[in-house]
Protein backbone atom coordinates (compact mmCIF):
# COMPACT_ATOMS: atom_id res chain seq x y z
CA UNK A 1 0.00 0.00 0.00
CA UNK A 2 3.04 2.55 1.08
CA UNK A 3 4.46 2.13 -2.28
CA UNK A 4 1.18 2.42 -4.46
CA UNK A 5 0.35 5.62 -2.28
CA UNK A 6 4.40 7.06 -2.85
CA UNK A 7 4.10 6.55 -6.25
CA UNK A 8 0.50 8.06 -7.10
CA UNK A 9 2.08 11.26 -5.33
CA UNK A 10 5.25 11.24 -7.73
CA UNK A 11 3.21 10.34 -10.89
CA UNK A 12 -0.66 11.20 -10.16
CA UNK A 13 -2.48 14.92 -10.27
CA UNK A 14 -5.48 13.65 -8.60
CA UNK A 15 -9.34 15.91 -9.24
CA UNK A 16 -10.43 18.44 -6.96
CA UNK A 17 -7.46 17.87 -4.50
CA UNK A 18 -4.53 20.44 -3.05
CA UNK A 19 -1.76 17.63 -3.71
CA UNK A 20 0.10 18.85 -0.45
CA UNK A 21 -2.50 17.74 2.16
CA UNK A 22 -1.77 13.75 0.54
CA UNK A 23 1.00 14.23 2.65
CA UNK A 24 -1.34 14.65 5.95
CA UNK A 25 -4.18 12.33 4.66
CA UNK A 26 -2.83 9.72 1.83
CA UNK A 27 -5.50 8.42 -0.94
CA UNK A 28 -6.85 5.15 -0.27
CA UNK A 29 -5.32 2.29 -2.06
CA UNK A 30 -8.01 0.28 -3.68
CA UNK A 31 -7.73 -3.19 -4.71
CA UNK A 32 -10.98 -4.04 -6.05
CA UNK A 33 -14.66 -3.68 -5.74
CA UNK A 34 -17.53 -5.75 -4.58
CA UNK A 35 -20.94 -5.09 -4.36
CA UNK A 36 -21.33 -1.63 -2.03
CA UNK A 37 -17.95 -2.13 -0.89
CA UNK A 38 -14.33 -1.06 -2.03
CA UNK A 39 -11.69 -2.99 -0.79
CA UNK A 40 -8.36 -1.55 -0.17
CA UNK A 41 -5.05 -3.32 -0.55
CA UNK A 42 -4.29 -3.76 3.13
CA UNK A 43 -8.05 -5.72 2.88
CA UNK A 44 -10.18 -3.11 4.63
CA UNK A 45 -13.21 -3.07 3.49
CA UNK A 46 -15.24 0.49 2.81
CA UNK A 47 -18.58 1.22 2.52
CA UNK A 48 -19.26 3.21 -0.49
CA UNK A 49 -21.43 5.83 0.79
CA UNK A 50 -21.47 8.41 -2.04
CA UNK A 51 -21.33 5.59 -5.35
CA UNK A 52 -17.20 7.05 -6.09
CA UNK A 53 -18.78 10.59 -6.65
CA UNK A 54 -22.53 9.63 -7.81
CA UNK A 55 -21.50 7.31 -10.70
CA UNK A 56 -22.30 3.63 -9.39
CA UNK A 57 -25.57 2.56 -8.94
CA UNK A 58 -25.33 -1.61 -9.23
CA UNK A 59 -22.38 -2.11 -7.03
CA UNK A 60 -19.23 -2.36 -8.11
CA UNK A 61 -17.76 -5.30 -10.42
CA UNK A 62 -21.61 -6.22 -11.31
CA UNK A 63 -21.90 -9.08 -12.72
CA UNK A 64 -24.39 -8.44 -15.45
CA UNK A 65 -22.53 -5.04 -16.57
CA UNK A 66 -19.56 -6.78 -16.56
CA UNK A 67 -20.89 -9.87 -18.61
CA UNK A 68 -22.64 -7.16 -21.41
CA UNK A 69 -18.96 -5.25 -21.68
CA UNK A 70 -17.12 -8.47 -21.70
CA UNK A 71 -20.00 -9.39 -24.58
CA UNK A 72 -18.76 -6.11 -26.75
CA UNK A 73 -15.12 -6.99 -26.06
CA UNK A 74 -15.02 -9.99 -28.63
CA UNK A 75 -17.59 -7.58 -31.45
CA UNK A 76 -15.48 -3.78 -31.56
CA UNK A 77 -14.44 -2.02 -28.76
CA UNK A 78 -14.82 0.96 -30.35
CA UNK A 79 -14.96 2.67 -33.80
CA UNK A 80 -15.28 6.32 -34.51
CA UNK A 81 -19.66 7.96 -34.69
CA UNK A 82 -18.31 10.29 -37.30
CA UNK A 83 -19.40 8.54 -40.68
CA UNK A 84 -19.92 4.85 -38.85
CA UNK A 85 -22.43 3.88 -36.54
CA UNK A 86 -22.79 0.50 -34.42
CA UNK A 87 -26.24 -1.02 -32.71
CA UNK A 88 -24.92 -0.67 -29.27
CA UNK A 89 -25.11 3.29 -29.81
CA UNK A 90 -28.43 3.08 -31.80
CA UNK A 91 -30.19 0.73 -29.39
CA UNK A 92 -29.12 3.50 -26.31
CA UNK A 93 -30.08 6.39 -28.59
CA UNK A 94 -33.63 4.69 -28.98
CA UNK A 95 -34.03 3.64 -25.11
CA UNK A 96 -33.00 6.86 -23.48
CA UNK A 97 -35.89 8.82 -26.18
CA UNK A 98 -38.40 6.39 -25.17
CA UNK A 99 -37.40 7.32 -21.17
CA UNK A 100 -37.07 10.99 -22.01
CA UNK A 101 -39.61 11.71 -24.72
CA UNK A 102 -36.37 13.51 -26.54
CA UNK A 103 -34.52 12.40 -29.04
CA UNK A 104 -31.31 12.28 -31.48
CA UNK A 105 -28.85 11.79 -29.01
CA UNK A 106 -25.45 13.41 -29.36
CA UNK A 107 -22.60 11.81 -27.19
CA UNK A 108 -19.72 12.84 -25.26
CA UNK A 109 -17.57 11.69 -22.47
CA UNK A 110 -18.22 13.06 -18.97
CA UNK A 111 -21.08 15.60 -17.17
CA UNK A 112 -18.88 18.59 -18.31
CA UNK A 113 -18.53 17.81 -21.97
CA UNK A 114 -22.66 17.12 -21.97
CA UNK A 115 -22.78 20.97 -20.08
CA UNK A 116 -20.92 22.60 -23.39
CA UNK A 117 -22.99 20.29 -25.81
CA UNK A 118 -25.88 21.73 -24.57
CA UNK A 119 -25.03 25.24 -24.73
CA UNK A 120 -23.68 25.35 -28.18
CA UNK A 121 -25.98 23.77 -29.56
CA UNK A 122 -29.08 26.28 -28.24
CA UNK A 123 -27.11 29.02 -29.52
CA UNK A 124 -26.27 27.35 -32.88
CA UNK A 125 -30.13 26.96 -32.90
CA UNK A 126 -30.71 30.63 -32.73
CA UNK A 127 -28.54 31.37 -35.19
CA UNK A 128 -29.52 28.44 -37.47
CA UNK A 129 -32.96 30.74 -37.21
CA UNK A 130 -31.78 34.00 -37.83
CA UNK A 131 -31.72 35.34 -34.22
CA UNK A 132 -28.12 34.98 -33.57
CA UNK A 133 -28.80 37.54 -31.07
CA UNK A 134 -30.03 35.17 -28.62
CA UNK A 135 -26.54 33.43 -27.38
CA UNK A 136 -26.88 34.46 -23.41
CA UNK A 137 -27.28 32.15 -20.80
CA UNK A 138 -28.71 32.35 -17.12
CA UNK A 139 -28.34 29.56 -14.76
CA UNK A 140 -28.98 29.46 -10.81
CA UNK A 141 -27.26 31.05 -8.02
CA UNK A 142 -25.35 28.26 -6.12
CA UNK A 143 -25.36 26.05 -9.20
CA UNK A 144 -22.64 23.29 -10.74
CA UNK A 145 -22.57 22.12 -14.18
CA UNK A 146 -18.71 21.24 -14.95
CA UNK A 147 -15.73 22.75 -14.93
CA UNK A 148 -14.22 23.19 -18.47
CA UNK A 149 -15.13 26.53 -19.86
CA UNK A 150 -18.26 26.77 -20.87
CA UNK A 151 -20.00 24.54 -18.38
CA UNK A 152 -18.11 26.87 -15.78
CA UNK A 153 -19.31 30.05 -17.18
CA UNK A 154 -22.97 29.00 -15.95
CA UNK A 155 -21.34 27.58 -12.77
CA UNK A 156 -21.69 29.47 -9.93
CA UNK A 157 -19.31 28.08 -7.11
CA UNK A 158 -16.41 30.49 -6.38
CA UNK A 159 -14.16 28.05 -5.52
CA UNK A 160 -14.21 26.71 -8.90
CA UNK A 161 -14.65 29.86 -11.20
CA UNK A 162 -12.48 32.92 -9.52
CA UNK A 163 -9.02 31.60 -10.90
CA UNK A 164 -10.65 31.21 -14.28
CA UNK A 165 -12.64 34.48 -14.66
CA UNK A 166 -11.08 35.81 -17.19
CA UNK A 167 -11.40 33.23 -19.18
CA UNK A 168 -14.86 32.41 -18.94
CA UNK A 169 -17.90 34.20 -21.03
CA UNK A 170 -20.05 35.79 -18.38
CA UNK A 171 -23.49 35.04 -17.06
CA UNK A 172 -26.13 35.72 -15.33
CA UNK A 173 -27.32 34.09 -12.28
CA UNK A 174 -31.50 33.82 -10.41
CA UNK A 175 -31.54 33.45 -7.10
CA UNK A 176 -32.00 29.74 -6.18
CA UNK A 177 -34.92 28.07 -5.00
CA UNK A 178 -33.19 26.17 -2.42
CA UNK A 179 -34.91 25.14 0.54
CA UNK A 180 -32.96 26.42 2.86
CA UNK A 181 -33.20 30.04 2.12
CA UNK A 182 -36.99 30.44 2.81
CA UNK A 183 -37.89 33.06 5.41
CA UNK A 184 -39.22 31.81 8.33
CA UNK A 185 -42.47 29.87 8.20
CA UNK A 186 -42.46 30.42 4.38
CA UNK A 187 -42.75 26.80 2.88
CA UNK A 188 -40.54 25.93 0.17
CA UNK A 189 -43.39 25.49 -2.30
CA UNK A 190 -43.72 28.97 -1.93
CA UNK A 191 -40.46 29.90 -2.11
CA UNK A 192 -39.99 28.50 -5.43
CA UNK A 193 -42.82 30.22 -6.70
CA UNK A 194 -40.85 33.25 -5.51
CA UNK A 195 -37.50 32.50 -7.07
CA UNK A 196 -39.15 31.72 -10.00
CA UNK A 197 -40.95 35.59 -10.10
CA UNK A 198 -37.58 37.11 -10.14
CA UNK A 199 -36.67 34.36 -13.16
CA UNK A 200 -39.71 36.13 -14.65
CA UNK A 201 -38.71 39.61 -14.45
CA UNK A 202 -35.13 38.80 -15.56
CA UNK A 203 -36.61 36.84 -18.44
CA UNK A 204 -38.87 39.91 -19.54
CA UNK A 205 -36.64 42.26 -19.83
CA UNK A 206 -33.69 39.95 -21.29
CA UNK A 207 -35.32 37.25 -23.34
CA UNK A 208 -34.45 38.54 -26.82
CA UNK A 209 -30.33 38.02 -26.10
CA UNK A 210 -30.99 34.59 -24.05
CA UNK A 211 -30.43 31.18 -25.86
CA UNK A 212 -31.23 29.12 -22.51
CA UNK A 213 -31.74 28.95 -18.73
CA UNK A 214 -29.70 25.73 -17.27
CA UNK A 215 -30.81 24.00 -13.99
CA UNK A 216 -30.04 20.91 -12.59
CA UNK A 217 -33.82 19.66 -11.46
CA UNK A 218 -34.89 19.67 -7.57
CA UNK A 219 -31.26 19.06 -6.37
CA UNK A 220 -28.10 21.10 -6.72
CA UNK A 221 -25.62 18.75 -5.80
CA UNK A 222 -22.19 20.45 -5.41
CA UNK A 223 -24.48 23.47 -3.16
CA UNK A 224 -25.02 21.10 -0.54
CA UNK A 225 -27.23 19.25 -2.07
CA UNK A 226 -29.73 22.04 -2.16
CA UNK A 227 -33.35 20.13 -2.92
CA UNK A 228 -36.07 22.29 -3.77
CA UNK A 229 -39.98 21.98 -4.89
CA UNK A 230 -41.14 20.83 -8.39
CA UNK A 231 -43.19 23.44 -8.68
CA UNK A 232 -39.42 25.84 -9.70
CA UNK A 233 -39.68 23.64 -12.74
CA UNK A 234 -43.30 24.09 -13.24
CA UNK A 235 -42.84 27.35 -13.67
CA UNK A 236 -39.27 27.75 -15.31
CA UNK A 237 -41.00 25.18 -18.36
CA UNK A 238 -43.74 27.95 -18.35
CA UNK A 239 -41.83 31.07 -18.26
CA UNK A 240 -39.25 29.52 -20.84
CA UNK A 241 -41.90 28.72 -23.30
CA UNK A 242 -43.48 32.32 -22.95
CA UNK A 243 -40.53 34.57 -23.63
CA UNK A 244 -38.95 31.68 -26.07
CA UNK A 245 -35.64 30.40 -24.04
CA UNK A 246 -34.32 26.97 -24.17
CA UNK A 247 -34.72 25.24 -20.42
CA UNK A 248 -31.55 22.80 -20.00
CA UNK A 249 -32.00 20.55 -17.62
CA UNK A 250 -29.21 18.94 -16.38
CA UNK A 251 -29.59 15.76 -14.95
CA UNK A 252 -25.81 14.30 -15.03
CA UNK A 253 -26.14 13.63 -11.10
CA UNK A 254 -29.71 13.67 -10.38
CA UNK A 255 -31.08 11.24 -13.19
CA UNK A 256 -31.57 7.39 -13.67
CA UNK A 257 -33.32 7.57 -10.30
CA UNK A 258 -31.56 9.10 -7.48
CA UNK A 259 -34.58 11.64 -7.28
CA UNK A 260 -36.64 8.36 -6.63
CA UNK A 261 -37.79 8.87 -10.62
CA UNK A 262 -35.82 7.90 -13.47
CA UNK A 263 -35.72 11.84 -13.77
CA UNK A 264 -35.80 14.33 -11.70
CA UNK A 265 -37.42 16.65 -14.38
CA UNK A 266 -40.75 13.89 -13.93
CA UNK A 267 -41.64 15.16 -10.31
CA UNK A 268 -42.54 18.58 -12.17
CA UNK A 269 -44.12 17.08 -15.28
CA UNK A 270 -42.21 18.62 -17.58
CA UNK A 271 -40.43 18.08 -20.76
CA UNK A 272 -37.58 20.04 -21.04
CA UNK A 273 -35.81 21.32 -24.74
CA UNK A 274 -32.21 19.35 -23.68
CA UNK A 275 -31.47 17.12 -21.14
CA UNK A 276 -28.02 16.22 -20.06
CA UNK A 277 -26.96 12.47 -18.94
CA UNK A 278 -23.67 11.28 -17.45
CA UNK A 279 -22.53 9.78 -14.32
CA UNK A 280 -24.61 6.94 -13.40
CA UNK A 281 -25.46 6.20 -17.17
CA UNK A 282 -23.29 3.34 -17.35
CA UNK A 283 -23.43 2.34 -13.82
CA UNK A 284 -20.05 3.93 -12.50
CA UNK A 285 -18.08 1.47 -15.28
CA UNK A 286 -17.02 3.88 -18.58
CA UNK A 287 -16.36 7.75 -18.94
CA UNK A 288 -19.68 8.18 -21.39
CA UNK A 289 -22.51 11.29 -21.88
CA UNK A 290 -25.25 12.33 -23.79
CA UNK A 291 -27.22 15.34 -24.48
CA UNK A 292 -30.84 14.46 -26.10
CA UNK A 293 -33.05 17.35 -27.69
CA UNK A 294 -36.61 17.97 -29.46
CA UNK A 295 -37.23 17.28 -33.16
CA UNK A 296 -37.57 20.78 -33.90
CA UNK A 297 -34.07 21.74 -32.51
CA UNK A 298 -32.68 18.80 -34.18
CA UNK A 299 -34.49 19.93 -37.87
CA UNK A 300 -32.41 23.46 -37.68
CA UNK A 301 -29.59 21.95 -37.79
CA UNK A 302 -30.45 19.87 -40.85
CA UNK A 303 -29.39 20.88 -44.09
CA UNK A 304 -27.16 21.10 -47.34
CA UNK A 305 -24.75 23.79 -45.52
CA UNK A 306 -22.26 21.94 -43.60
CA UNK A 307 -21.56 24.75 -41.61
CA UNK A 308 -25.43 24.82 -40.54
CA UNK A 309 -24.50 20.99 -39.15
CA UNK A 310 -23.24 20.80 -35.39
CA UNK A 311 -19.45 20.26 -35.78
CA UNK A 312 -18.56 19.14 -32.28
CA UNK A 313 -17.14 15.92 -31.94
CA UNK A 314 -15.70 13.63 -29.40
CA UNK A 315 -12.95 10.93 -30.08
CA UNK A 316 -14.99 8.43 -28.49
CA UNK A 317 -18.27 9.76 -28.35
CA UNK A 318 -20.66 6.52 -28.53
CA UNK A 319 -18.19 4.29 -27.67
CA UNK A 320 -19.23 0.46 -28.04
CA UNK A 321 -18.20 -0.89 -24.63
CA UNK A 322 -19.83 2.13 -22.81
CA UNK A 323 -23.15 1.76 -24.78
CA UNK A 324 -23.13 -1.64 -23.29
CA UNK A 325 -22.42 -0.70 -19.63
CA UNK A 326 -25.54 1.59 -20.18
CA UNK A 327 -27.67 -0.80 -21.89
CA UNK A 328 -27.06 -3.51 -18.81
CA UNK A 329 -27.97 -0.75 -16.72
CA UNK A 330 -31.26 0.25 -18.70
CA UNK A 331 -31.94 -3.57 -18.61
CA UNK A 332 -31.35 -3.82 -14.84
CA UNK A 333 -33.63 -0.72 -14.11
CA UNK A 334 -36.77 -2.36 -15.90
CA UNK A 335 -35.91 -6.06 -15.26
CA UNK A 336 -35.75 -5.80 -11.64
CA UNK A 337 -37.95 -2.85 -11.13
CA UNK A 338 -35.54 -0.23 -9.35
CA UNK A 339 -37.51 2.50 -9.18
CA UNK A 340 -40.29 0.81 -6.95
CA UNK A 341 -37.83 -0.94 -5.31
CA UNK A 342 -35.72 2.22 -4.20
CA UNK A 343 -39.13 4.21 -3.08
CA UNK A 344 -39.47 1.31 -0.26
CA UNK A 345 -35.60 1.07 0.62
CA UNK A 346 -35.09 4.66 0.51
CA UNK A 347 -38.89 4.40 3.32
CA UNK A 348 -36.64 2.31 5.31
CA UNK A 349 -33.76 4.08 5.16
CA UNK A 350 -35.20 7.47 6.42
CA UNK A 351 -36.83 6.06 9.21
CA UNK A 352 -32.97 4.26 10.05
CA UNK A 353 -31.78 7.92 9.73
CA UNK A 354 -33.73 9.40 12.43
CA UNK A 355 -31.39 9.28 14.93
CA UNK A 356 -29.67 11.12 12.67
CA UNK A 357 -32.12 13.97 12.09
CA UNK A 358 -32.71 14.59 16.12
CA UNK A 359 -29.24 15.04 16.56
CA UNK A 360 -28.74 18.57 18.23
CA UNK A 361 -26.08 19.16 15.58
CA UNK A 362 -27.83 18.43 12.46
CA UNK A 363 -29.96 21.39 10.81
CA UNK A 364 -32.04 20.85 7.95
CA UNK A 365 -32.20 17.54 7.61
CA UNK A 366 -33.54 16.24 4.05
CA UNK A 367 -34.34 13.44 1.60
CA UNK A 368 -35.01 12.78 -1.58
CA UNK A 369 -35.00 9.46 -3.76
CA UNK A 370 -32.05 7.63 -2.98
CA UNK A 371 -30.32 10.95 -1.56
CA UNK A 372 -29.60 12.28 2.20
CA UNK A 373 -28.52 15.46 3.38
CA UNK A 374 -28.03 17.25 6.42
CA UNK A 375 -25.95 20.57 8.17
CA UNK A 376 -23.84 20.61 10.70
CA UNK A 377 -23.53 23.77 13.15
CA UNK A 378 -20.90 24.48 14.44
CA UNK A 379 -18.66 23.37 11.81
CA UNK A 380 -14.98 24.04 12.14
CA UNK A 381 -12.19 24.98 9.03
CA UNK A 382 -11.54 21.52 8.47
CA UNK A 383 -14.75 19.62 9.44
CA UNK A 384 -15.36 18.12 6.09
CA UNK A 385 -11.67 16.42 6.04
CA UNK A 386 -12.16 15.54 9.46
CA UNK A 387 -15.01 14.25 9.52
CA UNK A 388 -14.39 11.94 6.24
CA UNK A 389 -11.53 10.35 7.80
CA UNK A 390 -13.79 9.91 11.62
CA UNK A 391 -15.76 7.77 8.60
CA UNK A 392 -13.21 5.88 7.23
CA UNK A 393 -12.46 4.96 10.09
CA UNK A 394 -15.80 3.21 10.86
CA UNK A 395 -15.56 1.69 7.24
CA UNK A 396 -17.57 4.33 5.16
CA UNK A 397 -16.68 6.39 2.35
CA UNK A 398 -18.38 9.88 3.12
CA UNK A 399 -17.13 13.09 1.88
CA UNK A 400 -18.78 16.32 2.95
CA UNK A 401 -18.97 19.25 0.79
CA UNK A 402 -18.62 22.02 3.37
CA UNK A 403 -20.48 21.57 6.32
CA UNK A 404 -23.21 19.59 4.25
CA UNK A 405 -22.92 15.66 5.18
CA UNK A 406 -24.54 13.59 2.52
CA UNK A 407 -25.31 9.78 1.74
CA UNK A 408 -25.72 8.64 -1.93
CA UNK A 409 -25.32 4.89 -1.97
CA UNK A 410 -25.66 2.68 -4.78
CA UNK A 411 -29.13 1.22 -5.06
CA UNK A 412 -27.95 -2.45 -3.98
CA UNK A 413 -26.95 -1.03 -0.52
CA UNK A 414 -28.68 -3.04 2.61
CA UNK A 415 -30.19 -2.40 5.60
CA UNK A 416 -27.35 -3.26 7.44
CA UNK A 417 -24.98 -1.18 5.08
CA UNK A 418 -26.80 1.65 6.63
CA UNK A 419 -27.05 1.35 9.68
CA UNK A 420 -22.96 1.20 9.47
CA UNK A 421 -23.64 4.39 7.88
CA UNK A 422 -25.74 6.04 10.56
CA UNK A 423 -23.47 4.94 12.70
CA UNK A 424 -20.69 6.47 11.14
CA UNK A 425 -22.44 9.91 10.52
CA UNK A 426 -23.01 9.81 14.79
CA UNK A 427 -18.97 8.98 15.38
CA UNK A 428 -18.39 11.82 12.78
CA UNK A 429 -20.61 14.32 14.53
CA UNK A 430 -19.13 13.74 18.34
CA UNK A 431 -16.14 13.51 16.78
CA UNK A 432 -15.89 16.92 15.31
CA UNK A 433 -17.95 18.46 18.03
CA UNK A 434 -14.79 20.64 19.85
CA UNK A 435 -15.30 22.91 16.90
CA UNK A 436 -18.05 25.65 17.71
CA UNK A 437 -17.88 28.84 16.11
CA UNK A 438 -15.75 28.23 13.53
CA UNK A 439 -17.07 28.19 9.73
CA UNK A 440 -15.73 25.78 6.91
CA UNK A 441 -12.59 26.77 4.88
CA UNK A 442 -12.47 26.93 1.08
CA UNK A 443 -10.54 23.37 0.84
CA UNK A 444 -13.91 21.50 2.38
CA UNK A 445 -16.38 23.16 0.00
CA UNK A 446 -14.87 20.40 -2.46
CA UNK A 447 -17.33 18.03 -3.58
Amino acid sequence: MDNLISRTRAAVWLPCTQMKQLEAAPPLAIARGEGPWLIGTDGRRYLDAISSWWVNLFGHCNPRINAAITDQLGKIEHVMLAGATHEPVVALSERLAALTGLGHAFYGSDGASATEIALKMSAHYWRNTGQAEKNGFISLKNGYHGETVGALSVTDIPLFKSTYAPLLRRTVQVPTPDARLAEPGESAEAYALRCADALERHLAEHAATIAAFIVEPLVQGAAGMAMYHPTYLTRARELCDRYQVHLIADEIAVGFGRTGTMFACEQAGIRPDFICLSKGITGGYLPLSAVLTTDAIYAAFYGDDTARGFLHSHSYAGNPLACRAALAVLDIFEQDGIIATNRNKAEGFTALLETVRNHPRVRHFRHLGMIWAFDVAGAHPCFARRFAQSALEQGVLLRPIGNTVYCMPPYVVGEDEMRRVVAAMLHGLSETADSSGYSVSDTDRLP
